[in-house]
């Protein structure tokens, strides 16, 4: 049975005897995201309304929520058994737990149709399959870059760094000349999680990083590698060292942004879709670049894997409307949306051949064939392990920068938090 919603309803007496004429009903689909700024919905609302436009017999209800408060209203809907048809994913862990629990619909047969997958490029849907199933489609993908102010480099006579150890030296100069080297805001902790996520990825084997994510190594071996507690290690680094601004707990991301883009800092670590807001800001004028985080001369992990990975949807598994639902993304998804996507939000689109040099910053155009030459993709980290480890590890990041907690026992932390999530699937 599916939800409807009556349109219309007239009455007609006619010569004492009653006819009534009653509109068709619409097909409603529940669509959740978590993009609510004016820029993003710049594009979606135009979207829904050319949808519903194309399929009078379809209405979308749509809702946006900002990406912090997202994590908690999806969860507790999915508690709640009010997943709504259409929702907001992102990759790894994140999704598959959706997939796991079953509240995420398994639409591989719909995408794998001979016709719709060749849209994407197959490393875009990758991270949301689980079991060799896929369960979502992307929208966008993106990756994270340090970004850095030319004019001051060129002043201070330095050179892009090769190694880590070459961004702490990089630090060290520019703290001698009085220059924040990176503005980090870290008030909601994903921002460290980009930092973590990838030195973990340079620093730990891929095997046994992501086994450790999905849980599937013995418990007593689950974040044990020594590259965990070198890479929390190395962030306390960046910390201690003084890379970061002071207060950086206190600062939220956009607020750390905000002074890199008026010329206060030299460097920001950075994801690729935020490019768009340098234009016609002050570092704009004096010029910036960006560059991969560097990777570690005796690292047992991957020294080309960069952090990235694409945005999605889901539908729901309890959905009543999948065809409705599966038409609606085929259309989000379409060329001619992707690149209004691209045009209107300055996002990257993850459908090919919508972001070109029309339509989007050579520098992102860069930023794109970093990620086709990089050997792999370490998924946000929040969202790649699971919840509860993450925000073991997330507090204690804080508290690593704060000075109250260490390396060794957040890890010591985070393997406890891991071996009882494990327990419970």
């Amino acid at each position: 049975m599916r939800h409807h919603r009556v349109t219309a309803l007239a009455m007609i007496t006619l010569f004492g005897s009653a006819a009534f004429s009653v509109a068709l009903a619409d097909t409603t689909i529940n669509f959740l995201h978590k993009w609510p700024e004016p820029e993003n919905m710049a594009y979606f609302e135009p979207a829904v309304e050319a949808f519903e436009t194309a399929n009078p017999d379809i209405d979308v209800e749509m809702e946006a929520v900002a990406d912090e408060p997202y994590k908690d209203k999806i969860r507790v809907l999915m508690a709640s058994r009010q997943v709504p048809d259409v929702f907001f994913s992102w990759s790894g862990e994140f999704g598959k737990n959706f997939a796991r629990g079953g509240r995420a619909y398994d639409i591989t047969d719909y995408v794998y149709d001979g016709e719709w997958e060749k849209v994407f490029p197959e490393a875009a849907l990758q991270p949301f399959k689980f079991e060799g199933r896929l369960y979502g489609v992307p929208i966008n993908v993106d990756a994270k870059f340090m970004l850095y102010n030319t004019s001051v480099f060129e002043e201070h006579g330095i050179e892009v760094p090769e190694t880590f150890d070459d961004l702490l030296a990089v630090c060290a100069t520019l703290n001698e000349a009085g220059v924040v080297p990176i503005n980090f805001g870290n008030q909601f902790p994903w921002a460290a999680s980009h930092y973590i996520g990838e030195i973990i990825a340079k620093l730990v084997p891929n095997d046994v990083r992501t086994a450790d994510y999905a849980l599937t190594r013995p418990a007593d071996e689950l974040y044990t590698h020594t590259g965990y507690v070198e890479a929390l290690t190395a962030f306390q680094q960046l910390n201690d060292e003084g890379c970061f601004n002071r207060g950086s707990n206190a600062l939220t991301h956009p607020i750390a942004r905000g002074s890199f883009l008026a010329g206060r800092g030299a460097m920001i670590y950075m994801q690729m879709v935020e490019f768009g807001r340098i234009s016609g800001s002050p570092i704009d004028e004096s010029g910036w670049d960006f560059f991969t985080l560097p990777a570690f001369s005796d690292g047992a992990g991957d020294p080309g894997i960069i952090t990235g990975a694409p945005d999605g949807f889901m539908i729901s598994s309890e959905t009543e409307n999948i065809d409705e639902a599966i038409q609606f993304l085929k259309f989000l998804t379409t060329p001619e949306q992707a690149k209004q996507y691209v045009d209107i939000t300055g996002m990257t689109s993850s459908v090919k051949g919508a972001v070109t040099a029309e339509n989007a910053d050579e520098r992102v155009l860069q930023g794109l064939k970093y990620l086709d030459a990089a050997s792999g993709l370490a998924l946000w980290l929040d969202t790649d392990m699971d919840a509860r480890s993450t925000e073991v590890l997330l507090a204690g990041a804080q508290g690593i920068i704060g000075g109250t907690e260490t390396p060794e026992g957040v890890m010591e932390e985070v393997r406890h938090t891991a071996k009882l999530v494990q327990q419970e699937r």
